[in-house]
Protein backbone atom coordinates (compact mmCIF):
# COMPACT_ATOMS: atom_id res chain seq x y z
CA UNK A 1 0.00 0.00 0.00
CA UNK A 2 1.01 3.77 -0.39
CA UNK A 3 1.12 5.54 2.15
CA UNK A 4 0.04 8.79 1.21
CA UNK A 5 -0.35 12.88 2.94
CA UNK A 6 -1.21 16.32 1.91
CA UNK A 7 1.81 17.90 0.44
CA UNK A 8 1.03 21.52 2.12
CA UNK A 9 0.09 19.45 5.68
CA UNK A 10 3.40 17.91 5.50
CA UNK A 11 5.36 20.37 5.31
CA UNK A 12 3.34 22.78 7.78
CA UNK A 13 5.94 24.46 10.46
CA UNK A 14 8.92 23.90 8.21
CA UNK A 15 8.08 25.53 4.44
CA UNK A 16 4.44 26.44 4.80
CA UNK A 17 2.53 28.17 7.30
CA UNK A 18 -1.05 28.11 8.46
CA UNK A 19 -4.14 29.68 6.51
CA UNK A 20 -5.89 30.84 9.77
CA UNK A 21 -3.70 32.31 12.46
CA UNK A 22 -5.37 32.57 15.85
CA UNK A 23 -5.26 31.50 19.32
CA UNK A 24 -8.90 30.78 21.19
CA UNK A 25 -10.47 28.87 24.29
CA UNK A 26 -11.26 25.36 23.75
CA UNK A 27 -15.06 26.03 23.82
CA UNK A 28 -14.43 28.74 21.19
CA UNK A 29 -12.58 26.54 18.77
CA UNK A 30 -15.88 25.72 16.44
CA UNK A 31 -17.38 28.66 16.19
CA UNK A 32 -14.21 30.08 15.30
CA UNK A 33 -13.16 27.20 12.82
CA UNK A 34 -16.50 27.36 10.88
CA UNK A 35 -16.26 31.51 10.72
CA UNK A 36 -13.40 31.00 8.97
CA UNK A 37 -14.93 28.32 6.68
CA UNK A 38 -17.81 30.70 5.88
CA UNK A 39 -15.78 33.43 5.45
CA UNK A 40 -13.23 31.18 2.30
CA UNK A 41 -16.63 30.13 0.95
CA UNK A 42 -18.31 33.47 0.76
CA UNK A 43 -15.33 34.95 -1.20
CA UNK A 44 -14.28 32.25 -2.99
CA UNK A 45 -18.26 31.64 -4.59
CA UNK A 46 -19.12 35.97 -4.21
CA UNK A 47 -15.27 36.54 -6.38
CA UNK A 48 -15.56 33.51 -8.66
CA UNK A 49 -13.93 35.21 -11.66
CA UNK A 50 -11.13 37.61 -9.34
CA UNK A 51 -8.78 34.96 -9.22
CA UNK A 52 -8.60 34.61 -6.10
CA UNK A 53 -5.06 32.08 -5.17
CA UNK A 54 -5.50 31.82 -0.97
CA UNK A 55 -6.81 33.72 1.37
CA UNK A 56 -5.06 33.97 4.73
CA UNK A 57 -7.31 34.97 8.71
CA UNK A 58 -5.16 36.61 11.10
CA UNK A 59 -7.21 37.15 14.53
CA UNK A 60 -6.16 39.82 17.05
CA UNK A 61 -7.99 40.73 19.93
CA UNK A 62 -10.23 43.45 18.17
CA UNK A 63 -9.48 42.90 14.80
CA UNK A 64 -9.85 40.42 12.03
CA UNK A 65 -7.56 40.73 9.29
CA UNK A 66 -8.38 38.84 5.92
CA UNK A 67 -5.50 38.88 3.29
CA UNK A 68 -6.79 38.09 -0.02
CA UNK A 69 -4.47 37.06 -2.41
CA UNK A 70 -5.77 38.08 -6.30
CA UNK A 71 -4.71 38.08 -9.58
CA UNK A 72 -7.76 40.75 -10.77
CA UNK A 73 -7.93 43.42 -7.95
CA UNK A 74 -9.84 45.15 -10.01
CA UNK A 75 -12.81 43.14 -9.75
CA UNK A 76 -13.10 42.72 -6.09
CA UNK A 77 -12.60 46.35 -5.71
CA UNK A 78 -15.39 46.98 -7.83
CA UNK A 79 -16.80 50.46 -8.95
CA UNK A 80 -15.34 53.32 -7.00
CA UNK A 81 -13.88 51.15 -4.43
CA UNK A 82 -17.39 49.61 -2.83
CA UNK A 83 -16.62 46.02 -3.22
CA UNK A 84 -14.66 45.55 -0.31
CA UNK A 85 -17.26 47.42 1.90
CA UNK A 86 -20.15 44.87 0.34
CA UNK A 87 -17.86 42.38 1.38
CA UNK A 88 -16.78 43.56 4.98
CA UNK A 89 -20.42 44.72 5.67
CA UNK A 90 -21.55 40.95 5.12
CA UNK A 91 -19.00 39.35 7.27
CA UNK A 92 -19.97 41.78 9.78
CA UNK A 93 -23.63 41.22 9.86
CA UNK A 94 -24.29 37.35 8.08
CA UNK A 95 -21.53 36.16 10.45
CA UNK A 96 -21.51 37.85 13.74
CA UNK A 97 -17.73 38.77 13.76
CA UNK A 98 -18.25 41.62 16.09
CA UNK A 99 -14.16 42.68 16.00
CA UNK A 100 -13.07 45.12 13.54
CA UNK A 101 -12.78 44.05 9.89
CA UNK A 102 -9.78 44.23 8.09
CA UNK A 103 -9.36 43.33 4.50
CA UNK A 104 -6.35 43.38 2.25
CA UNK A 105 -5.91 42.88 -1.63
CA UNK A 106 -2.64 41.48 -2.08
CA UNK A 107 -1.82 41.34 -6.56
CA UNK A 108 -0.44 38.31 -7.60
CA UNK A 109 1.81 39.42 -10.46
CA UNK A 110 2.82 35.98 -12.24
CA UNK A 111 -0.73 34.13 -11.71
CA UNK A 112 0.99 31.12 -13.79
CA UNK A 113 3.32 30.55 -10.99
CA UNK A 114 -0.11 29.69 -8.82
CA UNK A 115 -1.32 26.40 -8.59
CA UNK A 116 -4.67 27.20 -7.39
CA UNK A 117 -5.16 29.47 -10.41
CA UNK A 118 -3.24 27.20 -12.76
CA UNK A 119 -5.89 24.47 -11.07
CA UNK A 120 -8.87 26.62 -11.92
CA UNK A 121 -7.71 27.75 -15.67
CA UNK A 122 -7.52 23.75 -16.24
CA UNK A 123 -10.99 22.69 -15.14
CA UNK A 124 -12.00 26.23 -17.35
CA UNK A 125 -10.74 24.31 -20.37
CA UNK A 126 -12.13 20.55 -19.35
CA UNK A 127 -15.83 22.13 -19.38
CA UNK A 128 -15.38 23.96 -22.36
CA UNK A 129 -14.99 20.32 -23.94
CA UNK A 130 -11.58 20.62 -24.41
CA UNK A 131 -9.49 17.76 -25.07
CA UNK A 132 -7.98 16.87 -21.68
CA UNK A 133 -4.27 15.84 -23.61
CA UNK A 134 -4.40 19.04 -25.03
CA UNK A 135 -5.04 20.95 -21.96
CA UNK A 136 -2.52 18.89 -19.96
CA UNK A 137 0.28 19.98 -22.77
CA UNK A 138 -1.18 23.30 -22.64
CA UNK A 139 -0.91 23.99 -18.58
CA UNK A 140 3.12 22.68 -18.99
CA UNK A 141 3.50 25.51 -21.32
CA UNK A 142 2.17 28.10 -19.13
CA UNK A 143 4.57 26.81 -15.94
CA UNK A 144 7.56 26.49 -18.50
CA UNK A 145 7.19 30.30 -19.32
CA UNK A 146 6.93 31.11 -15.73
CA UNK A 147 10.55 29.30 -15.21
CA UNK A 148 8.42 26.92 -12.73
CA UNK A 149 11.56 24.25 -11.72
CA UNK A 150 8.82 21.41 -11.87
CA UNK A 151 5.65 20.53 -12.63
CA UNK A 152 3.33 17.09 -12.13
CA UNK A 153 -0.22 17.50 -12.98
CA UNK A 154 -3.15 14.91 -12.87
CA UNK A 155 -6.62 14.44 -14.20
CA UNK A 156 -8.95 12.04 -13.07
CA UNK A 157 -12.57 10.92 -13.83
CA UNK A 158 -14.30 9.72 -17.42
CA UNK A 159 -11.67 11.08 -19.44
CA UNK A 160 -13.03 12.42 -23.02
CA UNK A 161 -16.32 10.79 -21.80
CA UNK A 162 -15.49 7.35 -21.12
CA UNK A 163 -17.46 4.52 -19.63
CA UNK A 164 -14.88 3.68 -17.24
CA UNK A 165 -12.76 6.41 -15.30
CA UNK A 166 -9.14 6.44 -14.70
CA UNK A 167 -6.17 8.45 -14.41
CA UNK A 168 -3.57 10.37 -16.64
CA UNK A 169 -0.77 12.38 -15.33
CA UNK A 170 2.35 14.48 -16.84
CA UNK A 171 5.38 15.70 -15.02
CA UNK A 172 7.70 18.29 -16.41
CA UNK A 173 11.31 18.83 -14.46
CA UNK A 174 12.06 17.97 -10.76
CA UNK A 175 9.15 17.33 -8.57
CA UNK A 176 10.43 16.19 -5.28
CA UNK A 177 7.35 15.25 -3.26
CA UNK A 178 9.29 12.99 -0.16
CA UNK A 179 11.55 16.16 0.25
CA UNK A 180 10.84 18.40 3.31
CA UNK A 181 12.51 21.44 2.29
CA UNK A 182 11.28 21.72 -1.16
CA UNK A 183 8.64 24.56 -1.69
CA UNK A 184 5.76 22.64 -3.39
CA UNK A 185 2.69 24.22 -4.19
CA UNK A 186 -0.24 22.15 -4.27
CA UNK A 187 -4.10 22.52 -5.34
CA UNK A 188 -6.91 20.62 -6.54
CA UNK A 189 -9.90 21.47 -7.91
CA UNK A 190 -13.53 19.88 -9.76
CA UNK A 191 -14.40 20.29 -13.45
CA UNK A 192 -18.03 19.62 -13.69
CA UNK A 193 -18.68 18.56 -17.18
CA UNK A 194 -21.54 16.96 -19.01
CA UNK A 195 -19.92 13.58 -18.78
CA UNK A 196 -19.28 13.83 -14.58
CA UNK A 197 -17.11 15.18 -12.70
CA UNK A 198 -13.36 15.91 -13.01
CA UNK A 199 -10.54 15.97 -10.32
CA UNK A 200 -7.38 18.29 -10.97
CA UNK A 201 -4.61 18.15 -8.96
CA UNK A 202 -1.82 19.92 -9.72
CA UNK A 203 2.24 19.82 -7.93
CA UNK A 204 4.30 22.72 -8.64
CA UNK A 205 7.99 22.96 -7.50
CA UNK A 206 9.47 26.70 -7.27
CA UNK A 207 12.82 26.24 -5.07
CA UNK A 208 13.86 25.00 -2.17
CA UNK A 209 13.26 27.04 1.03
CA UNK A 210 15.40 25.51 2.95
CA UNK A 211 19.38 25.29 2.19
Amino acid sequence: MGQKTHPSGFRLGITESHKSSWFAKMQEYPTIIEEDYKIRYYIETKLEKAGIAKIHINRKIDQTEINIYTARPGIILGKSGTGIETIRNYIRKKLQVYSKIRLNLIEITEPDKEATLLCEWIAQQLEKRVAFRRVLRQGLQKAQKANITGIKIQISGRLNGAEIARKEWTREGRVPLQTLKANIDYAYTQAHTIYGILGIKIWLFKENKIS
